[in-house]
């Protein structure tokens, strides 16, 4: 039974802790910026599993952590928690665990094989199982294909909040011309593609700010293009958006515990 743990995701821009005392649902999670550096982010992530546990015992401590952060080490990190906490600790790509939460309690629940894409700072995703994160020797990087064979340029590069901002000089969010955002359309559509045809999911469901938000890469444009780039299959997986929220990491590292105590 897997009950008193820690759920965590720390993104790029924000942190997410909650407490689960059963292992079903979780407490009111709560939410701050993520520093910039690795010893700031140990900092402040242990006084939120504290403020978040309250006296409780902590008997895991499971959740996603994204490469982004200057200084990434995950394996530090969890030797770090070990020793603050005395609990076993689990940590995964941030994407992969949001990714998985989708699949287990979100837009992908009804489907067996389910391709998780985030379009947010960056691009990132995994690929899930009947529920379970697929084999992997390293990771998952979707967003690390090559899209620009002259310039390198790779999915991440070109569609990214991080590559739209550089590129304008302004948040994604301030961003009006449709024109912008049907061109990202198109962009996403030959990376699904990709993917798509590497992966063979049964559902491709999108995530991340640059999905979600408003304004947005529109989905009804991006699947067209799709349906005119992939040929090969006769039809399209469903393509569907993430329904979680800003919290499908917690719900990831939910559905990665309960894995881990089968």
């Amino acid at each position: 039974m897997i009950h008193n743990s820690i759920l965590f995701d720390i993104g790029a821009t924000k942190i997410r802790v909650a407490y689960s005392v059963d292992g079903e649902i979780f407490e009111e999670p709560k939410v701050v910026e993520t520093p910039k550096n690795y010893n700031d982010c140990r900092d402040v992530f242990n006084k939120l599993i504290k403020d978040c546990s309250g006296n409780r015992e902590i008997k895991s401590i499971a959740g996603g952590m994204s490469r982004s952060i200057p200084d990434w080490n995950p394996e530090k990190l969890k030797i770090d928690l070990e020793k603050s906490f005395d609990a076993d600790v689990f940590i995964e790509n941030d994407s992969a665990i949001v990714g998985l939460g989708e699949a287990s309690w979100g837009a992908g629940r009804d489907f067996n094989i389910v391709a998780y894409i985030t379009v947010s700072t960056g691009v990132g995703g995994a690929r899930i199982v009947e529920r379970k994160l697929d084999e992997r020797s390293i990771g998952f990087e979707p967003g690390k294909q090559i899209i620009n064979m002259s310039s390198g340029e790779t999915l991440e590069d070109l569609i990214s909040g991080k590559a739209l901002a550089k590129k304008t000089g302004k948040n994604p969010k301030e961003i009006t011309d449709q024109n912008i955002w049907d061109e990202h359309a198109k962009i996403l559509a030959i990376g699904l593609n990709n993917i798509i045809v590497e992966w063979s999911p049964d559902v491709v469901v999108l995530g991340g700010s640059m999905i979600t938000g408003d304004p947005a890469i529109p989905l009804d444009k991006t699947e067209n293009y799709l349906k005119e780039i992939l040929k090969i299959f006769p039809k399209l997986p469903a393509i569907k958006k993430a329904e979680l929220g800003d919290f499908g990491g917690l719900y990831g590292a939910l559905a990665f515990l309960k894995d881990t105590n089968q």
